[in-house]
């Protein structure tokens, strides 16, 4: 993989990149409000838990971290949770919703939810070697996430292979912002690190590619979409050459040194 000679810190995004829900929100919020005597169509509530998604981050950016005063990103997803059930017609009862909350919580914390892409543990096992037989590189993660994230990686065994993980509500800033490319070059501890030796790798054409680009860094985009999809909407700053399918296409591209930064 000589194309990464060049680079001193690689970094990804976690959802849809390195790990994905093994079933939908939807369903798995079925599954347990099922449970909790909460029941209601699978459909309705993938719809809803979309809606209040993006409500929730646009009333209450970074998991609330960036409103006054501050949300704290537990509340907000009670607030989610609670909007995504009684917009099913399934309101949860306020006398079990914290605990509904925190078991759902708790539960998207482990491999019961989540499961490697495709691709993603044979790569960073051969980054973590390709970094000890050349010459020093960190890996990490660079997440829109809550302060969960470091138990999730440890759960899912993905941990051993990252120097760090940085979440943006620890940082203080999301993707696409600067900001939290930033810090994670401070989180690499590499000293003199420039911007032009850094790649972020992920699926948000927004907030992983064309954030990363837009902070000094190079990128690489994950996505299910052919290029001129993404051309179309995104247009021209989304190089052909560094989209690519599944995590396992750009392993494969990397190792036939078939990459061209």
């Amino acid at each position: 993989m000589r194309s990464l000679n060049r680079f001193r810190l690689i970094t990804f995004d976690v959802t849809n990149t390195l790990l994905q829900f093994r079933t939908s929100p939807g369903k798995q919020y079925g599954e347990i409000g099922a449970l909790f005597g909460a029941r209601c169509d699978n459909n309705e509530l993938a719809k809803n838990y979309k809606a209040n998604w993006y409500k929730m981050n646009r009333d209450y950016p970074n998991f609330g971290r960036e409103t006054s005063p501050r949300l704290e990103w537990q509340h907000w997803w009670r607030q989610l949770i609670a909007g995504t059930f009684a917009e099913s017609g399934a309101p949860i009862p306020d006398d079990k919703l914290d605990n509904f909350a925190n078991h759902l919580l708790e539960l998207y914390k482990t491999s019961i939810c989540w499961q490697p892409c495709n691709g993603s543990v044979d790569l960073l096992k051969q980054l973590r070697q390709h970094s000890q037989s050349s010459k020093p590189c960190r890996v990490g993660v660079v997440a829109n996430f809550d302060p969960r994230l470091d138990v999730l990686l440890r759960n899912t065994k993905l941990e051993p292979y990252l120097d760090f993980a940085l979440n943006s509500y620890a940082a203080q800033a999301e993707k696409p912002q600067a900001a939290i490319f930033e810090r994670a070059m401070a989180e690499s501890g590499l000293p003199q690190l420039k911007p032009s030796e850094c790649l972020h790798i992920g699926d948000g054409p927004t907030t992983d590619y064309l954030g990363a680009r837009e902070a000094g860094w190079h990128a690489a985009l994950v996505h299910e979409k052919s290029y001129a999809y993404l051309a179309k909407k995104y247009g021209v700053d989304i190089n052909r050459n560094h989209v690519f399918p599944s995590l396992y296409d750009f392993h494969k591209k990397l190792s036939d040194d078939a990459v061209v930064w």
